[in-house]
């Protein structure tokens, strides 16, 4: 016998989730709700809000990987609840880990033999990857001085004012003095012979970047490498490379093999690569590559083994998942050279068929270079009557997120549009995305006409002519107005 019974709150299983109660009441913004909710009504309530986000596959700000193919889709949620840390009970995702360690450096030409274990570490991301190589390299810096009787609480580190973030908040939050290359009009990577005249016996080292996050551009380590050695030979000094190479290091090897920007060069330390960027995999994983062991200091290695087994650790963090790792690998295996090779040049080709619609409207100076990371960066020839943060935000319509920015000191006066090509930005949304940017020039070419015949009226009958601006002042203005914005608009860090 079957015994029923009623209950006051169970007729809301009953219904649709937008026929519940859950639907017109306030969602918990800031403090945990006293009750439950069943699980239909808050999958449906964030996913209601989760439809205001932009597009990722639309998002051409980011580097970051939006698409993967379902079968590694497959492997990454049968791991989403593997700790990667657990090295001892997943045994295997470590074995995995070590694996894509050795590809990388072999990628890189590091100084090792065939069936010898390189140096390496798998982490969230390029931002690791860069404090935990920074941090090397003081510890070494340190123990040099030391030896020889020197100071050694004022180090610093010389790079290129087109740096990323990260290399800012290694500075600050190390003690690290951050000496900066002035970038300049026309030239927006750090200048080799520049970056030298900064080295002094306090440089724990110079960080090159092989990709600017500004322009894609790969800077010129073999001829900082060459300028370094010199001074090194002159000074008496060992100052090393670093070499950032968060979105050109799985770019580099595969279409620029000749190009020497890693290992083959002698003071290249090491290297950190972002896998979540052209190495194909969601946001999540990076990778960082010492030339051999004893360029990473022993005591920045921990042992533990409260969770079963002697387990070396040197990371930032401790528990995170292991999903990217294993879809780290399982690109590496699925592409191989030839694959990665395929891809990085579809997205150089959708670059160039992008690059020259942008360029035959007429209206752009192209910054960023043909070789270097599949992007284009571009400025208006013209800004008086509108400015890229216009464009930018007239392109949003269309459900397109570029973003307009600031060149780095001492160029910040010019104003730039940036579209990064990923793996699943094809020809046709290039096509597409050019068609939409002429359309936007002639909508806002029209108002502009309007404003001024309008402002033209105002100014006949007040009697008065209004002072034309020069191009620098007009660029000058748009830099300081756009800073204000930001300002007003920073509520907390990055």
């Amino acid at each position: 016998m079957v015994i029923s019974t009623t209950c006051a709150t169970c007729e809301e299983h009953l219904h649709s989730t937008f026929a519940s109660r859950y639907v017109h009441n306030p969602v918990p913004r800031f403090i945990m709700p006293e009750e439950s909710m069943p699980k239909e009504a808050a999958y449906q309530v964030i996913n209601d809000e989760l439809m205001l986000d932009g597009n990722p596959r639309l998002n051409l700000a980011s580097f970051v990987t939006t698409w993967m193919e379902p079968e590694c889709d497959k492997l990454i949620m049968a791991a989403v609840n593997k700790n990667y840390v657990d090295m001892d009970e997943y045994p295997v995702t470590t074995e995995l880990q070590n694996r894509c360690v050795n590809m990388i450096a072999h990628l890189f030409h590091a100084p090792i033999g065939k069936d010898e274990a390189a140096i390496g570490v798998g982490t969230v991301g390029s931002s690791e990857a860069i404090m935990l190589a920074g941090l090397a390299f003081k510890r070494k810096w340190q123990h040099r001085q030391k030896s020889q009787g020197k100071p050694f609480d004022k180090p610093n580190i010389v790079t290129g004012a087109n740096v990323q973030v990260c290399w800012e908040k290694f500075a600050r939050y190390f003690e690290v003095e951050l000496k900066e290359v002035k970038l300049r009009e026309g030239y927006y990577v750090m200048d080799p012979e520049k970056a030298v005249e900064m080295v002094d016996e306090n440089t724990i080292c110079v960080a090159a970047i092989l990709g600017s996050t500004l322009t894609g551009e790969f800077e010129d380590v073999k001829r900082l490498n060459e300028l370094l050695t010199k001074k090194n030979k002159e000074t008496g000094w060992d100052t090393p490379i670093h070499v950032d190479a968060a979105s050109g290091g799985f770019i580099a090897p595969f279409i620029y093999p000749d190009l020497e920007w890693d290992f083959r060069l002698p003071l290249v330390k090491s290297i950190n690569v972002s896998g979540h960027k052209y190495g194909l995999v969601y946001a999540g994983v990076g990778w960082v590559i010492w030339r051999n062991k004893e360029d990473l200091p022993e005591e920045l290695v921990f042992h533990i083994n409260y969770l079963g087994s002697d387990q070396p650790t040197f990371t930032l963090n401790f528990s995170k998942g292991s999903s990217q790792i294993i879809a780290q690998y399982y690109q590496f295996i699925r592409l191989g050279f030839k694959g990665y090779k395929n891809i990085i040049g579809n997205c150089m080709e959708n670059a160039r068929v992008l690059r020259e619609g942008l360029e035959k409207t007429g209206r752009f100076d192209i910054l960023s270079k043909e070789v270097g990371v599949p992007l284009v960066a571009f400025a208006l020839k013209d800004s008086t009557n509108y400015t890229v943060f216009q464009i930018a935000e007239n392109l949003r319509r269309f459900g397109w997120i570029i973003p307009a920015y600031t060149m780095a000191p001492d160029a910040q006066h010019i104003a730039v549009l940036r579209i990064v090509i990923r793996e699943d930005f094809s020809r046709a949304l290039a096509e597409r995305l050019i068609s939409h940017v002429e359309e936007v020039l002639k909508e806002m070419d029209t108002l502009a006409i309007k404003t001024a015949q309008t402002t033209a009226t105002v100014d006949a009958e007040q009697g008065g002519k209004p002072a034309k601006k020069s191009e620098r002042e007009i660029q000058e203005e748009v830099t300081q107005y756009w800073k204000r914005f930001v300002d007003r608009r920073r509520t907390g860090v990055c």
